[in-house]
């Protein structure tokens, strides 16, 4: 396995449109790309995601390690919310917040996952387990479970059960925890004047919960914490990254950047610095989610990286198997189900009976426990 392979497999990218194009697919072969993030430009019904994500599968036969892509989006109810219908129109996290029904919270995470999983999507950037604790946040809101850090954890955790429990890969975001901060991340670098102990007694409590639940993935966020780190924003601390989350949160699953391309990292740092430096931190995947000129300058830069040593080879290697190791456990079964059950699971009359009740403020009838 060449350090080309390896570097690949640590990239997560977006690409154009409703299929594939030439140089997509060239790219994502060459260099055995690890994953593909699906956005509102890359989704339109049920039959063209569903081709679409098999097209994304086709390509591991091609590639070096046959192994099988991430397919991810970003599909956390409410706001955020990529597939439109037929897909179910889940509300946000707020409101199984106030309903505070755990079994409801599993429920939905498990119902919207079996529509994900249906047509080829195999991860989903969520939970969000933000604590939402300044109200003049509008960037979290209602994405935010609670202001409450164990209402959180509480469902938190039930929704990681129930994405599993559908065959989905989870991803808790954004680490330590967004919902305090007014910047978007997306326009500049947010910088939160809070110190550790304030971490642990609130942000900190539903990522240890999910970790315990086992979820798959946990997404750092673009933040700046002077007090814990006065250099590096979270994605690129080493004190955040292999301190706070490998050692003392004792987490082993997958780390995951949030979109690299946003203002708070381009703004400050330099598109060669930012992959290199987020590796060598300890992240495993970098999520790169709209400009296609990016990733192949990040890929240059951190192959020059390891040739000069700056980057440890057995660093990535170790990073490397923790990925494939992930792939091998939960992508089984890689490829969309045949289009002729897809149209029996996405938009069931009991999925939208649920995601009604709960948007109304209700406990859906008839749920079993979980």
């Amino acid at each position: 396995m060449s350090m080309n392979h390896i570097i690949g497999q640590h990239f997560f990218i977006g690409v154009s449109g409703h299929a594939l194009t030439a140089d997509e697919k060239k790219f994502i072969v060459e260099n055995n790309i690890g994953g593909v993030c699906l956005f509102g430009r890359n989704v339109a019904d049920p039959k063209q995601v569903h081709d679409l994500c098999a097209e994304i599968q086709s390509l591991r036969h091609k590639q070096v390690d046959k192994a099988p892509l991430f397919i991810g989006i970003d599909m956390e109810g409410g706001r955020v919310h990529r597939l439109k219908p037929p897909f179910t129109v889940w509300p946000p996290l707020r409101t199984l917040g106030d309903l505070d029904a755990p079994t409801v919270s599993f429920h939905f995470a498990n119902k919207m996952g079996q529509e994900l999983k249906s047509v080829g999507i195999n991860l989903d950037f969520a939970p969000c387990v933000d604590v939402f604790t300044n109200p003049a946040n509008t960037v979290i809101g209602d994405r935010s479970i609670s202001s409450d850090p164990e209402m959180v954890a509480k469902h938190a955790s039930a929704l990681v059960r129930g994405y599993i429990k559908s065959d989905i890969i989870t991803c808790a975001k954004h680490f330590p925890g967004h919902g305090n901060t007014v910047i978007d991340s997306h326009e500049d670098l947010p910088v939160e004047n809070v110190d550790m102990a304030r971490l642990e007694s609130c942000e900190l409590i539903p990522f240890k919960k999910t970790f315990k639940a086992r979820v798959d993935m946990v997404m750092t966020s673009h933040i700046k914490f002077p007090k814990i780190d006065p250099e590096w924003p979270v994605t690129l601390s080493e004190t955040f990254i292999q301190k706070i989350i490998r050692d003392e949160c004792r987490y082993r699953g997958l780390i995951i950047t949030d979109d690299l391309g946003m203002k708070a990292m381009t703004k400050h740092y330099g598109i060669e610095e930012v992959p290199v430096r987020a590796l060598k931190a300890g992240v495993d995947l970098l999520l790169y989610c709209n400009d296609p000129e990016v990733p192949p300058q990040a890929f240059e830069a951190i192959l020059e990286a390891t040739a000069q040593g700056s980057l440890q080879k057995t660093d990535l290697e170790a990073s490397y198997r923790r990925i494939m190791d992930l792939k091998k456990a939960k992508l089984t079964q890689p490829d969309p189900l045949p289009m002729s059950e897809v149209v029996n699971i996405v938009g069931h009359p009991d999925h939208l009976k649920i995601a009604s009740a709960i948007a109304n403020g209700q406990i859906p009838d008839g749920l079993l426990p979980e």
